[in-house]
């Protein structure tokens, strides 16, 4: 069983390495901010609050997130391990996480500032089925048309400069410092995130010492990284 935690800087890839590492080894993505559009999308109490503190560039409560992870968790259906995206968010819940889940590596995808703007600032979001692009390296056939469903793309609504230098700055200031402790207590990996999606998947395989991928098992089948959750506040990929 394989369980890392992934870290990086909005725009540096964490979502899109993890699910490749995810398909390749039969991992669970748990990710903060799916279970976060997932409450928006069908408009629960906890998407509510969400929507409003992302629209004013902040991150959203960690006691909140906390929560939302370890009801997760609490699911245990990653039974080859997991990969967390977006969580711990301060140094209490990174020792609680420590504490509770026997974590074989952390990894930590890095990116300059200018580029993470660059990147952001090009997404898109499919306004009928949620498909994500990016104007940069995932452009759409028709500009501003969804390929799969012919729906209008729009920017995330917390993609805006304001809004994406107020994340910058809760970012080295909060969540950067949880690398200390875990390179005190934990096997922390780095990778450059600047390069291509295949050079940083390559990367981190051999960093994790990953080079060849388990046979398939029909018997037990990925879990989708994003469950199902119940109008009860909250949730299942941050």
């Amino acid at each position: 069983m394989r369980k890392y935690v992934i870290m990086g800087i909005q725009g540096s890839g964490k979502g899109t390495q993890a699910k490749l590492l995810c398909e390749v080894y039969d991992l669970v993505h748990l990710s903060v901010g799916d279970i976060f559009r997932w409450n928006v999308q069908y408009h629960t109490k906890v998407g509510a609050q969400v929507r409003r503190t992302m629209a004013a560039g902040e991150l959203v409560d960690d006691g909140l997130v906390e929560r939302l992870v370890q009801e997760r968790l609490a699911m245990h259906d990653w039974n080859y391990g997991f990969i967390v995206d977006g969580f711990p968010r301060n140094a209490r819940q990174a020792e609680f996480f420590l504490e509770s889940y026997d974590i074989d590596a952390v990894i930590q995808l890095d990116m300059p500032d200018e580029e993470v703007m660059r990147r952001v600032m090009a997404r898109r979001l499919c306004s009928g089925c949620g498909l994500d692009y990016n104007l940069i390296a995932h452009r759409p056939k028709l500009d501003d048309t969804c390929d799969v469903c012919g729906a209008r793309l729009v920017s995330r609504e917390d993609d805006n400069p304001e809004a994406l230098a107020a994340r910058l700055r809760d970012y080295h200031d909060k969540t950067r410092p949880i690398l200390e402790l875990f390179e005190q207590k934990e096997f922390v990996i780095s990778a450059d995130a600047t390069q291509s999606v295949e050079a940083v998947h390559a990367d981190l395989r051999a960093e994790l010492d990953l080079t060849t991928a388990p046979q398939p098992n029909s018997e037990s089948p990925q879990t989708p990284s994003l469950s199902v959750v119940r109008d009860t506040d909250r949730g299942p990929e941050l």
